[in-house]
Order: C-alpha cells, then structure tokens, then sequence
C-alpha cells in the first residue's frame, strides 16, 4: 500500500457528411447521459462483455440511441480545434470555453484528496494509474497534496456508489477525484458529492449532471469513430468487408465509436459486420477465423486496442492477406504493426489524461478558474509518427501506452517498464 495513494483497484479522401448537422436536436440524454459530450467513457473500460455476440443495429451503431448528429459534427469539429496551452504539455491543454471559478475553494497548506476509481483492471486504466501516483509524488513534495485516499470499485457500480459515499461519510476530504464506472449509475452518487460543497473533479467517463467543478476528458468517442473509419473507408473500396471488433455494450463513449464509424462506413458503402469480444484474444481470433472462411475481410476497426494482435495473428493463421487496420496505441499492437508492415492507425483516448485531475486540483486549492469541461487533444499515430513512438518507449512492456505522457515524471522509466502499479 502506496503512502501517497492508499488503495482500498490510399484511396480518394471521404469527407465525413454532416447534412442533418441543421437539423439535430439536443443530445440524446440517454446516449451520454449529459448535454453535448458530458458523458465521455475511457477506452479499455471494463472486461466484461457478451463475448461473440454480434452487435444489433436496433441497439447500438449509426440507427441507435447512442448516434447524435449534433455531437457527431462538434466532436468532428474539435478534431481541429486549437488547444490552449503548451503543446509539449498536452494533459494541460483545453479547448478554449466555459471557466469555472473556484476562488471559494483556495486554501492554504497541504490538502487530501479522495479518489473514487472504476477500476485498474485493464492496461490502459494501469499505465493511468501508474502515471497518476506519479504526478501524486510530485505535489506531495510540493506540499500541494497531503495524500490521497483511493478506492477502487473493481468495475461495479454498487461497489463506487458505496465507496463515494464512504467519502462523503467520512468527511475528510478536501476534494473528490471521480472516474465513473458507468454513466447513469454514478450521476447521483457524484451529486451528494457536490452537495457537501468541496471540490468535485470527474475525468475519462462522464455522468448525468454538470454540478462537478471540471469534467476532463478527450474530444471523444464520435471523433475516435470518425478518424479510425475515415482511414478504413480512404484504403478500402466500395463493397469491402470490415469485421469491427468491440469490448463490450452499453458504454457510452464505446458506442459513440461504434455509432461514428458505422455511419460513415453506410456512406461509404463499406460492408461493416460487428460482435462484441469482451477483449478475449480466443474470442477474437474464432471472430475472425469465422468471418474469413465466408470470404475476404478487407479491414478490421477495434473501439479499443485489446486483442489487437490476437486478430492479426488470426489472419497470420489463416495465410490470409492481412487487413487495413486500427487498433490503438498500446504498444503491443506498435509492435505487430511494425512487424507485420500492414496498412494501419492507432487512434488514442488519451491516456496522459490520468495526470490532469490532481493538476486540476492544484489550480482549485489555488484559487485559479479551471474549464467547466476540460476538453484535452486526441491525436492518432499515424504510420509516420509510429517508429518515433516506438524508439520513445523502447523498454515498456506491451501494455504500456505510448501517449502516457508521463517521462518528465519521477521514476520515468522504469517505474512503467516494471508495471510498478501502487
């Protein structure tokens, strides 16, 4: 147990089509759980899922609850937005909007923070959290933080509810730090949590409610969608077959991917079949072997990184050509990628931005205004970028992610190459 964190877990360019953009009406409440994208989900959430199970137009994809024009378009938008702050400090840039003021909050001396995770049950939420008690150590030193009390809800929603209001119970804390599990389920646990009157920080999934003093997330799920099936569509032809690989239902930023790129793959008259894998490399190489044996598979979209390399070794398996790909920037797939020579992308949810709650927290003990939503970049790599990346995190084991955004930190690195997770 941590003394700073004490744990208690190349074809024409496609334009993406906007024309029902004047027509959208406000976002689906029921898609984010919140107005434009207040609702975001982190990337690798949860390792639960129907396993196999192929996805169903009526729930999930471009004709669903979780499809809205008009986020679609801002978030398309935002993946050309300018960015405030320094470039070479990404987890504190932001697009520019709303401020929150939080001189109210300003105080002097050391102060606690608790912390409320989902869950560190999957590389991605580990390499965060690793890169989290890092910048922890940092303004513990400074004499910004005192400690912060961390409990994680093993990914279940009744278990966070629980250890929120632990939180609120105890009274101890200076500010709460919260990742939700799950969008709905969390909202009114996060609103008495308001109610006391501290600080409220949510980051990487989004909730019901705007009471919270910022809400840090990348763009988001439909600007994941719109770059990764952009690619596809752009190195694919009409009629071309796209098996998508996806983790589990339910999520919202999961199924904003989903929902972005099947719509532009049906304008693009890409074939798209999908299933959800619960991020089972078994899973997915039966997927994959299964799809193979009805006919060629020209691409394969994963709304996460998870299995990446399981479903390329299955066309390796089959001695099938291998697919225009993307799958994310988990160094495992970098690797195969590089390996492998195939045409691919890695789209990110920027995992750097574990780091940007707790220096959040300082500007609120500061006095100093915070955006209200602290939208931070998502830029893929692309294969250009990919051997600089690769030589950048040489060492890291293969679930480490190359835009942790972590080597100005104590311990870089080897605290992340021996998966020193607190």
């Amino acid at each position: 147990m941590s003394r700073l964190a004490r744990q208690s877990r190349p074809l024409r360019r496609r334009a993406v089509r906007s024309a029902a953009a004047a027509a959208a009406a406000a976002l689906v409440l029921s898609a984010c759980g919140s107005t434009d994208q207040s609702a975001q989900t982190e990337d690798d959430s949860s390792d639960a899922g129907s396993s196999a199970e192929q996805g169903s137009d009526t729930e999930s994809g471009k004709d669903s609850q979780w499809f809205d024009q008009a986020v679609f378009d801002t978030q398309d938008e935002q993946r050309g937005a300018t960015f405030e702050g320094d470039p070479e400090q990404p987890w504190l840039q932001y697009i520019d909007g709303e401020m929150t003021d939080t001189q109210q909050y300003a105080a002097d001396g050391a102060q606690k923070a608790c912390f409320a995770n989902a869950s560190i049950s999957n590389p991605w939420r580990q390499t965060g959290w690793i890169t989290m008690n890092q910048q922890l150590e940092v303004l513990v030193d400074e004499g910004v933080i005192s400690e912060m009390e961390t409990r994680d809800a093993e990914d279940d929603d009744n278990k966070q509810i629980a250890d929120i209001d632990y939180f609120i119970e105890e009274g101890g804390c200076d500010v709460f730090i919260i990742s939700p599990n799950s969008t709905a389920a969390m909202t009114p646990a996060v609103e008495r949590a308001c109610e006391t009157g501290k600080p409220v920080i949510v980051f990487d999934r989004g909730v019901e409610t705007d009471c919270y003093t910022t809400f840090i997330h990348p763009i988001g799920g439909y600007a994941w969608g719109i770059d990764t099936a952009n690619f596809l569509a752009e190195n694919l032809e009409e009629g071309d077959k796209v098996v998508a690989l996806r983790i589990l239902p339910g999520v919202d930023v999961l199924e904003n991917r989903w929902a972005a790129a099947d719509q532009i793959f049906s304008e693009e008259g890409i074939e798209a079949v999908d299933y959800f894998t619960g991020a089972d490399p078994a899973e997915i190489k039966k997927i994959i072997s299964d799809e193979l044996a009805k006919g060629d598979v020209a691409g394969v979209w994963m709304d996460a990184g998870d299995g990446a390399v399981a479903a390329i070794e299955a066309f390796e398996d089959a001695g099938a050509d291998l697919p225009v790909m993307t799958g994310e920037d988990e160094m495992s797939f970098l690797r195969k990628w590089e390996e492998t020579g195939l045409t691919g992308l890695a789209p990110v949810y920027s995992n750097f931005q574990w780091r940007t709650p707790l220096l959040a927290a300082q500007k609120v003990f500061a006095g100093e205004e915070v955006p209200t939503e602290w939208v931070l970049p998502q830029t893929p790599i692309t294969e250009a970028e990919r051997a600089d990346y690769l030589a950048d995190n040489e060492g890291m084991p293969d679930g480490h992610y190359a835009k942790f955004g972590g080597e100005d930190l104590p311990g870089y690195p080897e605290v992340w190459e021996e998966r020193q997770i607190p």
